[in-house]
């Protein structure tokens, strides 16, 4: 049996390793369009499931870790930017506020399943548009729910967390751990 990661994070790549040494990366490419009426925790679960089914259609005898993770301000999920414009706009946003990030995770192999829902919520330091624009400048933020990453430059912009830093990462540990126990 295989482990299979259906995710292209570097992130995630990088904290499965920590509990697995031997594992495949095959990143699933999914329509992420929020269907109407969808709650940001329904989404991200059906974000997470959708990636691990399509590539368990290929790979049905092998274990496939998938997972995605979402920004949350007020009810408005805050996906990946399409632009340093709107990036900017989310981290106007994010600033002095306090915002939710959710991190869905599937493991499955042929018929079993387990999946689990993390949270953490994240506070920000007011930010001026200096500190914004400075941090764009990095282009960090291309390829993040949110336009930042915690665990880059945008950390400075991190007040206080509750929850588990490594949801807000993009892959909680030691959920996967042990759920990894279940297989």
């Amino acid at each position: 049996m295989a482990i299979i990661l259906a995710s292209q994070s570097p992130r995630r790549r990088e904290l499965l390793g920590h509990l697995v040494t031997d594992f495949q990366v095959l990143p699933a490419d999914i329509d992420e369009t929020v269907l109407l009426g969808e709650s940001p925790t329904d989404y991200v679960m059906r974000m997470a499931n959708t990636k691990g089914d399509k590539v368990a259609k290929s790979y049905p005898d092998d274990l496939i870790i998938s997972s995605d993770t979402i920004v949350v301000w007020g009810n408005q999920i805050l996906g990946k930017p399409h632009d340093r414009k709107e990036a900017f706009e989310m981290l106007r946003q994010l600033s002095g506020a306090t915002h939710l990030v959710y991190t869905g995770v599937v493991l499955q192999k042929g018929a079993k399943r387990s999946q689990a829902l993390t949270q953490a919520e994240v506070s920000f330091y007011d930010l001026t548009d200096a500190e914004i624009n400075r941090y764009l400048d990095s282009g960090e933020y291309a390829d993040k729910a949110g336009a930042y990453g915690i665990q880059g430059q945008a950390g400075v912009f991190v007040k206080e967390i509750q929850g588990d830093y490594y949801s807000i990462v993009g892959f909680p540990v030691g959920a996967v751990n042990q759920m990894l126990k279940e297989f």
